[in-house]
């Protein structure tokens, strides 16, 4: 990982590991027998126009709060051992990271019914958000799937 502490909820500007995560991740506990993670990536295709850039902005400290917040509720509701959220801001190219979920939990069922609700939730109330770059402009994105 990119720095020496390991925070489960972050926003950040620059790339993330998906290995160096999940294995960060996985000494959380020696009870782990499954790990669910979604990957969030930047698509070149949106309603039939194609994506140039993307572009994440969020409001500081609220949009960490909400994850937090997200994170600690998929543990209780769901039963996982424990969960990291990363989602990055700035500009992002096609191809490239956007967010990651990882939950881990003593068996598969629980983490991936944590990480799926973990990225509804996130998409429908952290305060982050999307502008594409199109060749006909700039559109933000409401009401992502």
């Amino acid at each position: 990982m990119s720095t020496t502490t390991f925070s489960k909820v972050r926003i950040q500007l620059e790339d993330f590991s998906v290995t160096d995560e999940i294995e960060a991740m996985k000494k959380v506990s020696r009870n782990i027998g499954g790990i669910t993670t979604f990957l969030g990536t930047g698509r070149e295709l949106s309603k039939g126009e194609n994506i140039t850039q993307l572009n994440f902005e969020h409001y500081p400290k609220m949009a960490e709060k909400k994850l937090e917040e997200i994170r600690e509720q998929a543990i209780k509701d769901f039963g996982v051992i424990d969960m990291s959220i990363i989602h990055r801001i700035g500009p992002i190219d096609i191809g490239e990271n956007i967010v990651l979920i990882v939950a881990v939990g003593e068996h598969r069922k629980e983490t991936f019914k944590a990480c799926e609700w973990a990225i509804a939730e996130l998409k429908r109330t952290t305060p982050i958000w999307k502008r594409e770059t199109t060749s006909k402009g700039e559109v933000w994105v409401q009401d992502t799937p």
